[in-house]
């Protein structure tokens, strides 16, 4: 699917890693999908809805829904831009720095919000949480994923008011 949307020329992203896969008694290190099921797609729902059903190709696609309680009506997540590209950046990198999680790993747990001031990072905006017994900065699209940088120095971290500022 991502090679079909390369070409119609609508932005995508599908955030990779690398896992070790056993076959045939091998082992080897292939590159794979770091969140099953999972495409970014960047569009308005009236584009992607319109080729859904005219081709064929991308007629799997399916939204992201909120989740809803009693009181409201699920609706199409969407991803802020500077969320979405805090997110690619960290979870474009290839190495042990990053680690993907399960959104639900550190939902409950309060952090304090930072922005990365210098580095292979800087400009990238999260949230510290203690995973494991270390300390990461998680970079996450609410409701959908995270990815976490495995260090960085307490003298590279500038903490961020909750309103961004």
């Amino acid at each position: 699917m991502k090679s079909y949307l390369d070409e119609l020329g609508i932005e995508n992203f599908i955030p990779m890693h690398y896992e070790v896969v056993e076959s045939s008694g091998n082992r080897k290190l292939v590159r794979v999908p770091a969140i099953h099921n999972l495409i970014f797609v960047r569009s308005s729902q009236e584009r992607l809805t319109d080729l859904k059903m005219t081709r064929q190709e991308l007629e799997p696609l399916r939204y992201m829904m909120t989740h809803a309680d009693e009181h409201e009506h699920r609706t199409i997540i969407r991803v802020p831009d500077h969320q979405m590209e805090n997110f690619m950046r960290v979870a474009s990198v290839e190495d042990d720095r990053v680690k993907f999680l399960r959104y639900e790993q550190f939902l409950a747990e309060p952090g304090m919000k930072v922005k990365v001031t210098d580095g292979y990072f800087a400009g990238v905006e999260g949230v510290i949480k203690r995973i494991k017994n270390n300390k990461y900065v998680v970079v996450q699209i609410d409701g959908v994923a995270a990815v976490a940088i495995a260090y960085v120095p307490r003298q590279s971290l500038q903490m961020v008011d909750i309103d961004g500022g």
